[in-house]
Order: structure tokens, then sequence, then C-alpha cells
């Protein structure tokens, strides 16, 4: 039988067709695959990186770092992007429902890509209306993990046209993954903690205190609808900066809300009639509780951040402060109020005459013209009118209304920038400190006034003669060498010549008194009743130089000249030099650093650094706790000049406090040193200029300026039983005492009578308002 040949059907054009079809459909999809795995991959470097397993899993927004008190207050933030992580269910379902109806109404259909979309957008686009598709996921993928910067970009990330194709494929690629490894509600969470809603709000957390100053939990359908309103466009549909535009999208939000049924189309079009209600406050940079001691913190911080490589405004750490807010409260308090009352008393001791006068009393001329030229105002009329004296001097003195600070609280008045300057040139200026001596923790830190209106820091930043509160540091150097407590040295008149500069010098000190007595004290009451004559005897005795060394060795670092009169304070130190280098006394003789940052964590909550006491011993255990003793002459020795103490509620159970006043020439600074068992404080008071004081030792010397603070403040520290300071003594030594040191002069300390000064200062708070109303 023949075989049969089976006969093949000719090839039409059309099979030919539908073959190179599904040839070029097969060869098209490998590559989209293989493509989007070289993406992926980062083929050759071609592409750039995209997110890894990790990136994904562990996702990174930019976090603020946030500063705590040591008692957990938040007080300030460092943001790039003002972001704070709220949960999922502490976001109103209202707002979730808003974002969908209107950004994604499939996200639920979809898996991270959504088919329809994109190619209604390709069709959009191909007539010429130009037309996004990117999904919720789509959106999260671009801004969480910044598919576009330059850190991303591969080699043909630098192409025109071909970077925004392998951009829109890394989005693609992180958006599938990220559906298959979160829930919906974790990725709409996630989005909204992400999503940038302009005004310096990034998050909804964040976005809803911004704009309406409440909680994501409480937002309301039309605040919902502003809100996503705003992402479509933050400045375009700004509440605050365009009110007409942000009304018009949110009731297209509304409407939106409404097709999807998330409310009524009643509710929607009701809703649509109010007006947006804004309590609207911009979070801006290092915004939080207003206080001396954040200039430091961020100094510290930065350069600590720059060592670790580590940025404060992204990476979400907690810094964790020394300051305790209870107790920096209670020293703000303090200060404030006898500032109040000192600032009344000095408008009527100068009785409406300027306060800036030279060595002889006399107002000094065109002081306040010399001083303008220092303000930035002044800067800016020379930038404006150059050699124009004439122009600058008619701005200067034009008035117009501003507001100004005043201790019965913020001020409206008409004045001129002469005026302006005359008015705050009056006012006293204060710092103080509070430091625990065995750690180095500062406790409290206020550097001025009133931080709105005055915001140079008194308290490591400026620099004043300390006066008599120097004189410690003689006495201990004495004692280190070799002398004791009970030596004596006669009060007598001294005239001591010396070389400076290879000029021959002689220098005659005179006591606070312009008397002197003739008596042999011991040095405890010599340096109890502060007597200049004994300490410039003392410090002739064992050298300048040895007390300028010594101070250093105590932590002084500001420059000091070796001459006689530096045990009597006559070169320029900071508030936190002085508390730290009395801190030596309390500490048994060991020198502390400062401290102002105790520990810092990540975002997690991991101890990043612990910052511990850093200490290292500079006198003898017996020199501290003689020095101590020698403190504690101010209140015991007969005519002790910390004894205005004794007016404060702080002598139950036995207590000690332990101090030294000090008040510089022409009353120019008044100082006060106290130490109690637990803490080291150091105050000083004195005018922005040194030619601005009072003009005599009733009224400007630092036991009646700078005492009463640190007397007030004390007072509130121990009737806070929360802050854990108690009454009670200094502790006893815990090595021998060698030297002589139990010779208290035999006369009872008396209690100085004290005028009562409430009808006297309530006169010249009136005194002050009628001055006051003159400018």
């Amino acid at each position: 039988m023949p075989e049969i040949k089976k006969i093949k059907p000719p090839r039409t054009k059309y099979h030919k067709w539908i073959r190179t079809l599904w040839k070029t459909f097969v060869f098209g999809v490998l590559f989209i695959v293989l493509y989007f795995v070289a993406v992926d991959l980062n083929l050759l470097y071609l592409f750039g990186e995209s997110p890894g397993l990790d990136d994904l899993e562990n996702p990174r927004n930019n976090l603020p770092s946030e500063i705590y008190t040591s008692d957990g207050l938040l007080v300030g933030r460092y943001f790039r992007e003002n972001r704070d992580l709220v949960p999922y269910d502490s976001i109103a379902p209202v707002m979730v429902k808003a974002l969908v109806a209107t950004e994604d109404e499939r996200f639920y259909e979809h898996q991270g890509i959504d088919p329809i979309s994109v190619l209604a957008a390709v069709k959009d686009n191909l007539k010429g209306d130009s037309r996004g598709a990117s999904t919720l996921t789509q959106q999260l993928a671009k801004n969480l993990y910044k598919t576009r910067t330059k850190n991303t970009k591969g080699i043909l990330g630098h192409v025109p046209l071909v970077s925004t194709v392998v951009a829109k494929t890394k989005e693609w690629n992180t958006s599938i993954k990220l559906e298959q490894r979160y829930t919906k509600d974790e990725i709409l969470g996630m989005y909204l903690n992400t999503v940038d809603f302009g005004s310096n709000a990034f998050g909804i957390k964040v976005a809803a205190k911004t704009f309406f100053s409440t909680t994501p939990d409480k937002l309301k359908p039309e605040e919902a609808a502003m809100l996503v309103g705003v992402l479509k466009a933050p400045t375009t549909y700004n509440p605050r900066f365009n009110p007409k535009n942000a009304v018009a999208r949110r009731n297209v939000v509304l409407q939106q809300m409404a097709r999807n049924q998330v409310i009524t189309q009643a509710e929607a079009d009701s809703l649509s009639q109010l007006p947006i209600e804004l309590k609207y406050h911009v979070e801006q940079h290092l915004d939080g509780v207003p206080a001396y001691y954040r200039q430091a913190v961020n100094e510290f911080v930065r350069n600590w951040a720059e060592e670790k490589e580590l940025d404060i405004y992204a990476d979400g750490l907690k810094i964790y402060l020394t300051i305790d807010s209870r107790m920096q409260r209670l020293a703000e308090e303090a200060l404030q109020e006898k500032m109040k009352t000192l600032q009344n008393r000095f408008e009527g001791h100068w009785r409406g005459k300027n306060p800036w006068v030279d060595d002889q009393n006399n107002e000094i001329p065109g002081f306040i013209e010399n001083a303008i030229k220092r303000t930035g105002v002044y800067a800016s009329l020379k930038a404006k009118y150059e050699d124009d004296t004439v122009s600058i001097n008619r701005e200067l003195n034009t008035p117009k209304k501003m507001t100004v600070f005043s201790w019965k609280g913020p001020k409206e008045m008409t004045m001129s920038s002469m005026d302006s300057l005359r008015y705050y040139k009056r006012f006293l200026r204060a710092g103080m400190m509070t430091m625990d001596p065995f750690t180095g923790h500062i406790k409290a830190w206020v550097g001025g006034i009133d931080y709105e209106n005055f915001k140079y820091d008194h308290v490591k930043q400026a620099k004043r003669q300390p006066g008599s509160t120097f004189k410690p540091f003689v006495y201990a150097a004495a004692i280190d060498g070799g002398y004791s407590p009970c030596d004596r040295i006669q009060d007598k008149r001294v005239t001591i010549k010396y070389v400076e500069n290879g000029k021959p010098m002689e220098w005659t000190p005179h006591n606070a008194s312009y008397s002197i007595s003739g008596q042999n004290m011991t040095l405890r009451h010599a340096m109890g009743r502060s007597i200049n004559t004994v300490t410039a005897q003392l410090t002739e005795a064992i050298g300048w130089e040895t007390v300028r060394r010594f101070a250093r060795q105590l932590g002084i670092t500001s420059p000091l000249e070796a001459v006689p009169s530096i045990g009597l304070g006559s070169s320029d130190v900071s508030i936190y030099e002085m508390v730290n280098a009395y801190s030596t006394f309390v500490n048994n003789g060991f020198l502390n650093k400062p401290m102002l940052v105790m520990r810092i964590e990540d975002r997690n909550g991991n101890v990043v650094e612990q910052f511990n006491p850093q200490q290292k011993r500079v006198i003898s255990e017996e020199t501290a706790f003689l020095m101590v003793h020698m403190l504690k002459g101010t209140m015991e020795e007969p005519g002790g000049t910390s004894q205005a103490l004794w007016e404060y509620d702080l002598w139950k159970k036995g207590n000690q406090i332990g101090g030294k006043t000090g008040t510089t020439s022409n009353h120019s600074d008044g100082w006060y040193m106290g130490v109690t068992k637990d803490l080291v404080t150091g105050v000083w008071v004195g005018g922005e200029d040194r030619s601005i004081h009072f003009r005599t030792s009733a009224t400007g010397e630092g036991s009646k300026t700078a005492l009463p603070i640190f007397g007030r403040f004390m007072e509130k520290v121990y009737r806070d039983s929360n802050l854990g300071i108690k009454l009670g003594t200094f502790p006893k030594p815990k090595v021998k005492i060698n030297k002589t040191y139990n010779c208290i002069t035999p006369a009872p300390p008396r209690r100085p009578k004290v005028v009562d000064t409430t009808a006297v200062d309530t006169m010249l708070e009136q005194l002050n308002d009628s001055i006051s109303s003159q400018f």
C-alpha cells in the first residue's frame, strides 16, 4: 500500500503574523521580567540601589531628635522634617477613608500597582491630558525610601527620560514588595506618618497639631478632608496662606467622600458650606521650652553628633539632660521674684536719673548714642544709608508702636529705637546656675531675667569680675600649702609693691567698710567677714602666681592676671566656672566636668552613649573639708557676710549652709556662691554695662542683690519634697584632720537687724511705673 504523506496546510501571512506576535509577546514578557530583576539587583551598577530586605522590614523615616529633662519633660526638638509617628489605630477612621476615597479608590483591590489607572493614564497622556497613576503604595515607596535621590541613581540615572523610567520601575518593585510584607492598614498607617502636609508638618500627628491643635484620633470629617486636600499641592492648598484654594480643594474631597459612601451627600453639601477654622501654629526648629541652657546643649549635641557621624535632625535621637525641670522652674521663679523687687529698688535709687555713670557717679555723655552703634538696628540702617548720618538719626529717633518687656508683662508703647535702648538699658540683669557637686550634673541654668527679650546668657557666655567670691581660692591655696583656718593675720593697712609689665607698682587695698580694726583674726573669721586686707596679705605671703595656679587647678579656665589683687576677684570669670570650682570643696577635693547631657538614645530606645561623671582629684580631702568649714564661717563667724540668710526658712533640723558674697568696684557686680550638702549654686546680678549699678553698699553689694535670690531658691527647693533635697548638716570628715579648725571667734553670731522693705518696695514700684510712663 503506498505511503500516505501528510500534507501541511500552506502557511499564510495570517499565521506568520500570529507566530510573530506570540514570539514578541513572550520575548516582551521575558524582557520585562529580566528588566525588573536587573533594576532590583542594580545589574552592572546601571540602575542604582533599590530598598533591600532590611529597608523594607525596618523602614526609616526622618525623625526629629527630642530633648528631655532628667525628670522626663520634653523641652525641645531638632528636625529637618517635623514628624512624630503615631499608631494606625490612633488615627480617626474618617481620615483614612477620606484618603482612600480621594487618592486611591481601588486601594483594597490592587497589589501595589493599579492596572486600570495605568491604562487610563496612558490613554489620557496620549490625548495630551497629563495625569498620574500612582497608588498610595507607590507614593509610600517614593516617600519612604527616597527612590529618586542622588544616592539611588546608577549610571542610567543620569540619562534624561531613562532616569524617570528607572525610578518608576523601582517604585513599582518596591510597591509590590510592600504589599507582600504589610497589611493594607499598615501601609496606610506608614503613608500617613510619612507624607508632607506643608507648613513644616510631616505626618498626620504633626499636621493635626499644626493646623487644628488637635490629635489624629479627634479629627472631624471636614478637617480630615482639608488635610487630604492639602496633599495634592501643600503650598497651593495651604489653608493659612491660600484659604480660597484650600476650601475649594476640601470640598472636592468631601464630594469624593460622599461618592465612596464615607459620608452622605447631604453631609458633604452641609460641610462644604463651613469655613475652615484653623488653630494654626507652625513648630519651628528648636521649638520647645525657652531656656538659656539650650544654647549650651545645642553646641554640645551638634559636636557630639558630628563626631559620631549621626544626624540630629533626622535620626530620631532621644537626648536626656541633667537639668531637672522642677528645680529649673524654682530657680526661674526665685530669680524673677527677687529681680522684680530689686528693679523697683533700682529705679527708686536713681529717682529718674540715668544710671550709666562714671567713677564719680556723673552721667556718661553720649552713652546711648555710642551704645546704639553696637546694635543690629544701627548696622541695618548703616547698610541702607551708608554715611548719611542725618537719615540714620532720623530713623533712630522716629517713634513707632512696639511691645516691650516689663515686670508686669508685655507692654504696648510708642517709642523710638533710641528710647527703646534707654528703656532696656535700665534693667538689671542676672544669672544663676545650680549643680550637683558629686556628679557634675547641672540641675538648673537661668541665664537672664527673661529669655524672650534678653537672649544673652549670663551663666557661661558672660564673664564678670567675681569680687570677694574669688577669695576662697586664696584661702584654699594657703590651707593646702600648710596654713590652718585658725592661723591669724592682723587686719591692718598694707601697701604691696610689685612689678607689672616692667613697671614698679603699688597697691593699697581697703576694706568694704573703709575701716581698719587692727584685730589679729583667724583666717576663718577673716574670710567670714570678707576682710580685704587679710586676703591681700595672705595672697602676698603665698604668691599671686600660686593663687592663679590654684584657681586653674580648681577649674577656672578664664584668663587670670597674676597680680596682688587677684584674690579680690579682679579678673573676669563666669558663673559656670565658679560653680564648678566651689563644687570641688563639697566633693571631697574632686573636680568634676559640668554635665548638661546625661545620655543619648537612638529611635528604638537603645543607649548610644552614656555620659558618666569625669572626676579627678585636685586637692586633698582634708583641704576640701576645711574649705567647707571656712565657707560655713560666713554664717557662723560674728559679722559673717552670709548672715542675711537667717531671714529665710532654711534653718530647721540643724541645717547648714556655707557661702560667699562678692561685690566689685562701684557695685557693678553682685555675687553669691552658696553650698549645701547636696547642691552648689552661683548667682550674679548687675547691669548690662559695668557703668550701670547701684551707688551704695546698702543697696548694691552681693548680700543685697544676689544672696536673696539664693535664699529664696533654697526655700523653694527644701519645700518641694519630690526633689529629694533635704535639710541637714554637712557630712563629717572621712579622713583625719590634722590642722586645727575649731576656732570660732568667741562672740555669739547675731541676727542682723534687717530693714522691712515691703513698704519701700511698694513705693518704688509705683515710682518705677511713673518713670516708665515717660518713654
